[in-house]
């Protein structure tokens, strides 16, 4: 039986089509607390819905966010899952996989640590009949079923955009000089938001209104070896204006260097992820900008996704997004992201992402009062 996405986002389950608004709140009863735990590798049950997760070092979603809201969608719909994390470990990644297999699951949703991996598990699913989903980062050359992500050129636009913004506003004497601290270069989304951030920079560059600065990518999303590259790049640049940071732990590892240095503040630094320690920089004036996504509606499509392939439906869903490796079309369930500056910190916070508490602390409670959090 085949189900059409509008049925299903008629039914306030899914959600389709690009730029669509990502302001959505936490579940009922869900305290919303970005510092809550959820320990991954939570069962209910053999069968069913299997989740691999890739790490719980690169961003805390991965440890609190995800698994929280796609178990609470698998619960709500009395279907079993299993949620489990490779802690970063690509072997272990396929390991998980292959106990999940075992175990005799109809579907899997897996969030990889790169493509090769990626593409071992879902080979060996296939080779069972079970239905992929690529969960926020895509499989090149992988042949999921389906790919659950945001707009990931749009995060990158949205980081230039507010980051040119943070730039003018600083009133930088001469030419600014722009550094650029890419993700992981195996992952696919780190490709599309440099694609997207450096189609409103390139141009900058080649206008001379901005000088082109040190630009590399960081291994595995590492914030210590981030650190560590960021420090190098303002020993050879030690004029650097601005940091387009890929995310807020990266974004947080060159506010670090620049704190050492006493120039934190007056270096505008960009992030992504709406992270307790992103929006506190924010708010502290540290950091520029970040990129809020909402992990629960995202979270939320995957899950209604994989529990209509588990009752045995074939979803139809569009639009459909092109690997740039295999040239394949693979159907897209796109959310929309959300720039946050100070001037709407409280998105996060309205939207039950994060809690006042976690945010708020005794640190920055009047910082968050004079942001309107109250």
């Amino acid at each position: 039986m085949r189900k059409s996405l509008v049925a299903l986002a008629a039914a306030g389950l899914l959600a389709s089509g690009m730029l669509t608004a990502c302001d959505d709140g936490a579940d009922p009863g869900d305290n919303g607390d970005n510092g809550a735990a959820t320990t991954p590798g939570k069962t209910s049950g053999k069968g069913g819905i299997g989740v691999i997760l890739p790490d719980t070092k690169s961003s805390q979603r991965w440890s609190t966010d995800d698994p929280r809201y796609l178990q609470a969608a698998f619960d709500a719909a009395k279907v079993p899952a299993q949620i489990v994390n490779a802690e970063g470990d690509k072997e272990n990644f396929k390991r998980l996989a292959e106990g999940l297999l075992d175990d005799g699951v109809k579907v899997l949703v897996i969030a990889n640590l790169d493509s090769g991996s990626g593409k071992a598990v879902i080979d060996n699913a296939k080779a069972r009949g079970v239905s992929v989903i690529d969960y926020d980062r895509m499989t090149l050359n992988g042949g999921a079923d389906y790919y659950v992500s945001f707009d990931n050129e749009q995060v990158g636009k949205l980081q230039a955009t507010h980051l040119k913004s943070c730039l003018k506003a600083k009133k930088t004497s001469g030419t600014p000089v722009v550094a650029e601290l890419n993700g992981s270069l195996t992952d696919n989304n780190a490709t599309l938001f440099k694609n997207g951030y450096d189609s409103v920079l390139q141009p900058m560059y080649d206008s001379a209104q901005y000088i082109k600065g040190p630009d590399q990518f960081v291994p595995d999303w590492d914030n210590d070896e981030g650190r560590e590259i960021f420090a190098q790049m303002l020993k050879q640049f030690p004029n650097i204006d601005g940091v387009l940071a890929a995310n807020d732990g990266l974004g947080n590892a060159v506010i670090e260097v620049l704190k050492e240095k006493k120039l934190n503040g007056r270096v505008p630094v960009t992030g992504q992820d709406a992270t307790v320690e992103g929006l506190q920089n924010i708010l502290a004036g540290d950091q520029c900008m970040t990129v809020y996504k909402s992990i629960k509606k995202e979270a939320d499509a995957a899950a209604t996704l994989a529990i209509e392939l588990y009752k045995g439906n074939k979803p139809v869903v569009g639009p459909k997004i092109k690997d740039p490796e295999s040239g394949a079309y693979v159907p897209f369930l796109s959310q929309a992201p959300v720039a946050i500056t100070v001037k709407n910190i409280k998105t996060v916070i309205n939207d039950g992402f994060v809690t006042k508490q976690a945010l708020c602390t005794k640190e920055y409670q009047q910082l968050c009062r004079e942001a309107g959090i109250k």
